[in-house]
C-alpha cells in the first residue's frame, strides 16, 4: 500500500498522472457553494449552542453524584423557578453540570441545597458560579474582533508575499468557507460553543492558511514565466501544481487529524462534555474542510481570476493554436514548468524523478 501511494506521489509529481481539479473548476465552486448554502441553513434551523461564557448566567456542578440523570436538575429548577430551563449535561462520567439563566443570590442556595439532596451528595459537593452578561457579550466582541483583524491581517500578507492579489483573494475566499462550513456543521451536531471551540476555530483557519501557501507556492514556481513559453498554459501549470502537492497535503491532514480524533473520542466519550470535546470538535471538521478546499477551491479559484486578464487569456489561446497546428496533444510534465537549467536533475525527497527532461507524451 505504502509503495503504490509512493508511486502514486511520483506520477503525479512528474506529470505522468494527472487529475484535471483546475479544470472541471465548476464543478468544485458549485460543490463549495452547496456546502456554504447547507451551512446557513444549519445556522438558521438549528443556531448555535452558545456556552454560558458567551450568555451569561448561572452554573451548578454535582461531583460524584448518585445518578447522571437531567431530570432531578429539571425538577429542582421547576420548584425554585418556574420559568427556568435547565442545560444538563455529564461531566467526566460521575459529575453534573447544570447551566440556567441568572439566578438570584438566595435562588442560588436552594437550589445549590436542592440538587445535593437530589444526587444525594454532601452540600459541599455542589459549587456554582455566576457569569454575567456584560462579561459574555465582552467575550464574543473579542472573538469576532479577533477574527476580523485575522482576516485582514491574511489578506494583506498573502498580496504582500505572492505580489498578486488573485492569490490573496483566493485565499481568503478559501478562508471564508472553510469559517462558514466548520461552524456550520458544528451548528449541525449541537456541541455547546465555547472559548475553546473559538480557538479551535482560529487554529484551523491558521492551518488552511498554512495548507493554501504550500499550493500556491509550487503554483507560482510553475507559472513564474510562464507568459513566455508556448508549451503549457497558466491552468495546466496550475493544475500540476495542485497535482504536485495531493499527496504532501493528504500526509499532513492524515497526520493531524488522527491524533485530533483521539482528543475528540476521549473528550467526547470518555471525559463527557468538556474544553477538550470542544476544541477537538472545530479543529477535526475544520481540518478536513480547510485540505478540500486548498486543493479543490483555492487554486482552481485563482486561476480563474488570473485567467481574467487579457494576457493570460491570449496566452492560452496562443498555446491552444500552436498545439491544434501541430496536431498533437499532449500532457503537462514536470519537465515542461521547470527553467532549462532545473531540467537535468530533479529529485524530491524519497522520490526518484529522473535524470532527463521528460518527454511529451500523447493522451
Amino acid at each position: 500500500m505504502a509503495g503504490q501511494f509512493a508511486r502514486l506521489g511520483n506520477d503525479l509529481y512528474t506529470g505522468k498522472r494527472s487529475y484535471n481539479i483546475v479544470g472541471r473548476r465548476r464543478v468544485w465552486f458549485i460543490a463549495a457553494a452547496c456546502l456554504v448554502i447547507l451551512s446557513g441553513l444549519l445556522l438558521a434551523v438549528r443556531g448555535l449552542n452558545v456556552g454560558i461564557e458567551f450568555r451569561g448566567g448561572s452554573e451548578f456542578t454535582v461531583s460524584n453524584a448518585a445518578t447522571t440523570s437531567a431530570e432531578p436538575a429539571r425538577e429542582v429548577l421547576t420548584n425554585v423557578d418556574s420559568e427556568q430551563v435547565a442545560r444538563v449535561s455529564v461531566v467526566g462520567g460521575s459529575s453534573v453540570r447544570i447551566q440556567t439563566e441568572e439566578l438570584t443570590q438566595q435562588q442560588t442556595d436552594q437550589v445549590r441545597d436542592a440538587l445535593a439532596e437530589a444526587y444525594e451528595v454532601e452540600p459541599s459537593a455542589v459549587t456554582s458560579s455566576f457569569i454575567g452578561p456584560s462579561w459574555g457579550a465582552d467575550i464574543t466582541a473579542k472573538a469576532i474582533q479577533g477574527l476580523v483583524v485575522f482576516l485582514i491581517l491574511v489578506a494583506f500578507v498573502m498580496a504582500l508575499y505572492f505580489r498578486t492579489w488573485s492569490m490573496a483573494a483566493a485565499a481568503l475566499v478559501a478562508l471564508l468557507h472553510d469559517l462558514i462550513v466548520t461552524v456550520g456543521l458544528y451548528a449541525g451536531i449541537g456541541f455547546e460553543v465555547t472559548p475553546a471551540s473559538v480557538i479551535g476555530l482560529l487554529t484551523i483557519l491558521g492551518y488552511s492558511l498554512y495548507d493554501t501557501v504550500v499550493v500556491f507556492d509550487k503554483v507560482r514556481e510553475n507559472t513564474a514565466n510562464v507568459l513566455e513559453q508556448s508549451r503549457v498554459t497558466y491552468e495546466e501549470a496550475s493544475n500540476l501544481a495542485v497535482n504536485q502537492t495531493i499527496v504532501r497535503s493528504i500526509n499532513t491532514s492524515v497526520v493531524g487529524i488522527l491524533p485530533v480524533g483521539s482528543i475528540l473520542f476521549v473528550g467526547a466519550f470518555l471525559l463527557g462534555a468538556g474544553t477538550l470535546r470542544d476544541i477537538a470538535l472545530s479543529i477535526f471538521i475544520g481540518m478536513i474542510v480547510s485540505t478540500a478546499s486548498s486543493i479543490f477551491l483555492a487554486t482552481p479559484l485563482e486561476a480563474a481570476l488570473r485567467l481574467r486578464r487579457p494576457a493570460y487569456r491570449e496566452h492560452t489561446a496562443k498555446v491552444l493554436a500552436l498545439r491544434a497546428a501541430s496536431g498533437e496533444e499532449t500532457t503537462v510534465s514536470s519537465a515542461d514548468v521547470r527553467p532549462e537549467a532545473e531540467r537535468v536533475t530533479a529529485t524530491v525527497p524519497g522520490v526518484h524523478l529522473g535524470t532527463q527532461s521528460q518527454p511529451r507524451r500523447k493522451r
